[in-house]
Parts: structure tokens; C-alpha cells; sequence
């Protein structure tokens, strides 16, 4: 076939501006997508305040009619985005104004999952992803939807019970789509498409992962990790992590001891290079290193204890250790060895993310604090807990919505509530 040279130019320079426009709308300091921009906890702004005064840093604003749910919300240039749910029977994605918290639209994706799930905590739970283009979001029933972010129009749409013949866990679908390229990965969870890989621009399907044991989904976020020779998609489902070719979605490996023994498979992992850790609740952390062998691979169980960060907050790695939280404590713990630098009890569980020698712990009580990244000891640096929060509705409710930084400023969600504060150690001129 001969190629026209005109349109082979035409066509590059279309592809290259598509390119170049994705990676204009994304900046350093945004948080397109769950955990930040590498789905580490992460951020790498820096110019933040060392220490907090005591009632806190400044509240910028404080929006109290965002409506119910755990979602995080991601924030992308003046724009934050988020899922939330008004009754069991309206679950929505809407776009609010970094300026002051106003809603800018506001899309129903579907109803809420699962509404008789035990212990009864129904409600919109997934953080969206934004891929420099369009926002993708998940929605607790199973409700996928590509929208334009400027107005909420949704531009395709799919059910992960309907198409894919979707089965979730008890507590319905928590996932946030992984945006890898042009694909989109998923976890209907079931025997038909445990995990699928859409094209992010139409959802056509790309491959269905069929896994043998038929999982159901569970409630972390997949990861792209290449290790032993391998790009993957790194997925942990109610009976373990998985790790599947990025491109045919064939099973490579999978590892089973650190499945919740409560069935609450939710912190996603963590992965260096071929060292992956996961976790479970009840039953405790650990590491696989993954190595290459007779052109497959094969995953070696580290290190495991039960004294390990468990709590739905999940962990991060920064530099050589690992900081998270069990049900009762914070730790610090050596990545290569396991080894428990420190535990401190202070803010007892919670959801934390690193920024510029800090960690940002919003613990499950509401408190918030912010804590010296350092394996040598715990030095908190500040605490406080934001005003007017919402009542708890169910016994054993707590605060599980994971902190967001963005911008200079500190997001924090506890159901209909919504506080931006100011962070930054001194204001631009």
C-alpha cells in the first residue's frame, strides 16, 4: 500500500499535538488519579510547611453539600473531580473549583452497589483518573464512564456486570481505572473478564482475562509494573495478587498469602522494580520478587508478618523504607529486610501520602497529621482535626477517604464534607 506523503505528515503532526495537549493539561503538581501522579503516594512538590500551627494550617474552604461517599477526589489544573452518591439510587461524578470548592457540573454515573452488603457501608467509594484528555470514572455498581472534563458529557460507557458479567466483592466496586497509554484497565472480577483492557478512547475491548479461579473483584487499583522482563498489570483479587501480561492479559503469576482473612482485600500495592508488597487485613504484609526463568516468570515469596501496615490507607515507599499503618500504629519499615524501624501508636490507622520530607497522615478518627519521613524515629511535626465534621451514621464508620495534595493545598473528604487547606511554607509573590 502507498502512503501519501501529505497525510503521513498530517497525520504525525495530529498525533503529536494530541500528545503535546495531554501533557500540557497535566502539570507536576497536579493529582490526576488515585495515590497521585505515579499511583505511588507521592507528590513531588516541594516549598511545603515543615510544621503545622497548632489549630492547623490555613482552611482555605470548606464545602459541606459534595454529597456521601469515601471517594478521594483528584485535582487537575482549577478543577477537582470526584464521586459522590445522594441516596442509594444516585451516584455522580461532578467537577468542583479549586477556588472555593463550587460545583461546575455534575453527572449521574448509576445507583450505588450493593446496598445490603454486611456491614452496610453503601456508598460511591472510587477515585477518578485523568489521562491529560478525559476523565474516567468508576462507579460502585459497576458503572464505567469516559467524560469531557470541561463539561461532564459522557462519551462512552460500560457495565462491569452487564458486559463483562462483573462479580465484586461484598462491599461492591472501589477500583480506580488504570489509564496505561491508550488503555484502560479494570477488574470486573467473575469468570468471564476477571480483568479487561479497554481502549481508553471508544472502550472497545482489547483482551478479557479469564482467570482460572474465577475471582471476584476485590477493592485496590491495579499498578503497571515491568519486572522480569515483563511490562504487567499487577492486580490483587479476593483470592491474591495477580500479575498479567500488559499486552494479552495471560496470567504470569500469582500469590495467595496475603489475602485478607476478612475478605477486605482493599490497600493497593506497592512495587519496586521485581519487589512487589501487598497486604491484607487480619492477616498481615509482605513481599514476592519477581525474576525471569525459562521465558516466564517466577515469583518468589520475601519476607511476611502480620505486624505489617494492613489498614485500607495503604503504604508508601520513600527512598529505602516503607511507612504505613496497622489497625493501631504507625511503622516504618526497612523495604529490602522487613525489618520494623519504629511504631508509633499517636494517630493509630489511617491513609497517608508523601510530600517533600513529610508524611500527610489522614488517620481513620479524622485527625490529620503530619509526620517527619524518617527511619529514624516518629517526630510528629503537627495535628489537628478539621472543624465540622459530618456524624457518623453506622457503627464502625470512620474517616477512610485518602488525602489528596495538589497545588500547595491539602484535600481532605469525609462524606458530604470537603476542606482545602493551605500548605505552602510561603505565598508566591
Amino acid at each position: 500500500m502507498n502512503h501519501h506523503p501529505h497525510f503521513d505528515r498530517r497525520a504525525r503532526l495530529t498525533v503529536t499535538l494530541g500528545l503535546l495537549a495531554g501533557l500540557a493539561a497535566l502539570s507536576a503538581n497536579d493529582w490526576p488519579q488515585w495515590r497521585g501522579p505515579q499511583r505511588t503516594g507521592i507528590s513531588q512538590e516541594t516549598g511545603l510547611l515543615k510544621t503545622w500551627p497548632q489549630n492547623g494550617p490555613k482552611l482555605e474552604w470548606l464545602r459541606k453539600d459534595i454529597g456521601s461517599g469515601y471517594a478521594a477526589p483528584i485535582v487537575v489544573g482549577e478543577r477537582i473531580y470526584l464521586l459522590a452518591n445522594q441516596g442509594l439510587d444516585d451516584e455522580f461524578v461532578q467537577a468542583l473549583a479549586t477556588r472555593d470548592g463550587a460545583r461546575l457540573w455534575r453527572t449521574q454515573l448509576g445507583k450505588v452497589g450493593n446496598p445490603n452488603q454486611q456491614p452496610k457501608f453503601p456508598a460511591a467509594r472510587s477515585t477518578p483518573t485523568f489521562d491529560g484528555q478525559f476523565l474516567y470514572a468508576l462507579g460502585s455498581d459497576g458503572d464505567l464512564a469516559c467524560l469531557a472534563p470541561d463539561t461532564g458529557e459522557i462519551r462512552w460507557r460500560k457495565s462491569l456486570r452487564a458486559d463483562f458479567g462483573g462479580k465484586p466483592g461484598t462491599w461492591a466496586y472501589a477500583e480506580s481505572p488504570l489509564i496505561d497509554g491508550d488503555v484502560l484497565v479494570c477488574t470486573p472480577g467473575g469468570p468471564e473478564a476477571t480483568v479487561v483492557a479497554l481502549d481508553k478512547r471508544t472502550g472497545a475491548v482489547i483482551w478479557r482475562a479469564a482467570l482460572p479461579e474465577a475471582d471476584e473483584a476485590a477493592y485496590a487499583s491495579a499498578l503497571v509494573v515491568n519486572a522480569a522482563g515483563r511490562k504487567q498489570y499487577v492486580q490483587m483479587l479476593q483470592k491474591g495478587l495477580v500479575g498479567l501480561d500488559a499486552r494479552s492479559g495471560k496470567l504470569l503469576w500469582r500469590h495467595a498469602q496475603t489475602v485478607s482473612k476478612f475478605n477486605a482485600n482493599i490497600p493497593t500495592p506497592v512495587a519496586r522494580e521485581g519487589t512487589i508488597f501487598s497486604a491484607g487485613a487480619g492477616t498481615g504484609g509482605g513481599v514476592v520478587h519477581l525474576t525471569a526463568k525459562d521465558g516466564s516468570v517466577e515469583v518468589e515469596p520475601g519476607y511476611f508478618s502480620p505486624k505489617l501496615p494492613t489498614a485500607i490507607g495503604g503504604a508508601v515507599l520513600v527512598e529505602d523504607h516503607l511507612y504505613g499503618t496497622t489497625g493501631q500504629a504507625m511503622l516504618c519499615v526497612e523495604f529490602a529486610t522487613g525489618a520494623v524501624k519504629w511504631e508509633e501508636r499517636a494517630l493509630g490507622a489511617g491513609s497517608l501520602l508523601y510530600a517533600d520530607g513529610c508524611l500527610y497522615l489522614h488517620a481513620e478518627s479524622g485527625e490529620v497529621g503530619l509526620i517527619e519521613a524518617s527511619p529514624d524515629g516518629y517526630f510528629e511535626r503537627g495535628r489537628f482535626t478539621p472543624p465540622d465534621g459530618p456524624e457518623r451514621l453506622r457503627p464502625m464508620e470512620k474517616s477512610w477517604a485518602y488525602p489528596v495534595l495538589a497545588q500547595g493545598r491539602l484535600y481532605l473528604r469525609d462524606h458530604g464534607s470537603l476542606w482545602c487547606y493551605d500548605v505552602r511554607a510561603s505565598l508566591p509573590r
